[in-house]
């Protein structure tokens, strides 16, 4: 049974599942790299607009396998803390194959995203959980650091810097409902109704515009990065007048208003 599942549950919207449920989908290597080649895959199809991300069974991921975290490739002659650089370096590609996809990603956390899992779940576009679904920054639990695959980066832009600082340095459970308040998931629903909610979702952001999509995912991914309002301000600009000048996506925005029928976008 192949360790990433993809599946095309509607039109245009592909469901990417870690699907090692007996061990809660934990980031084994053999887990890691072909969720990674899986996202690029996906991004690279042309049919797909949205993605969803989620767990198989009760967890959506719940971080390092503790028992056993799989097969490095390429380390042969290699010392162990060189293979420690490269062993971080596989995951992290994970992490920056979310971001640079073409298509927004929904994470369905569908259960616990602990350590590792957090950080899958933080670095996607859109969090919708289930009413079972937990977060934990595990790592000072085990007398490392929390501060693991760009969370420490993410997390504090996401919610906050005081609630990351707490949430981060004492390694306690956020629930669902906590989630919600502090704005780490956008909704919670009943377990049974998480995929649809998702696709419900997903279904809205491809009534828009491909390039619209996009654009605006690279913006709002781009700004975390900005050194300042007045340079942020022109590179949405640019964003802006590139897709209002290119394309016809606006006159038929106004033309299907008028028509009261849905807008088709040819970009």
């Amino acid at each position: 049974m192949p360790f990433v599942l993809i599946d095309k549950p509607r039109p245009n919207v592909t469901l990417v599942t870690l699907n090692r449920p007996e061990r809660m989908n934990a980031m084994a290597f053999d887990v890691m790299i072909p969720l990674r080649e899986a996202l690029e895959e996906v991004s690279a199809d042309n049919d797909t607009r949205v993605v969803v991300l989620t767990g198989a069974g009760q967890g959506f991921c719940s971080g390092a396998d503790l028992e056993d975290s799989g097969h490095v490739p390429g380390i042969a002659g290699l010392t162990r803390t060189t293979i420690a650089h490269r062993s971080m370096d596989l995951l992290h590609d994970v992490i920056l194959t979310l971001r640079s996809m073409h298509q927004p990603v929904i994470a369905a956390v569908n259960g616990a995203a602990i350590g590792g899992g957090f950080c899958l779940a933080v670095a996607t576009d859109i969090r919708i959980a289930s009413d079972q679904a937990y977060f934990r920054a595990a790592g000072i639990n085990n007398g490392l650091t929390s501060t693991e695959l760009g969370i420490s980066y993410l997390l504090p832009r996401a919610i906050g810097s005081s609630r990351a600082f707490e949430i981060m340095l004492t390694g306690r459970d956020v629930d669902a409902a906590e989630a919600d308040h502090i704005g780490l998931v956008s909704a919670v629903v009943p377990g049974d109704a998480l995929l649809e909610r998702c696709y419900s979702v997903a279904e809205r952001i491809i009534s828009f515009s491909r390039i619209g999509v996009e654009s605006t995912k690279r913006l709002l991914w781009s700004s975390l990065d900005a050194g300042g309002l007045h340079a942020h301000m022109d590179h949405e600009a640019h964003a802006q007048l590139y897709v209002r000048l290119t394309t016809e996506n606006f006159e038929e925005a106004v033309r299907a208003r008028k028509e009261q029928r849905a807008p088709v976008y040819r970009d």
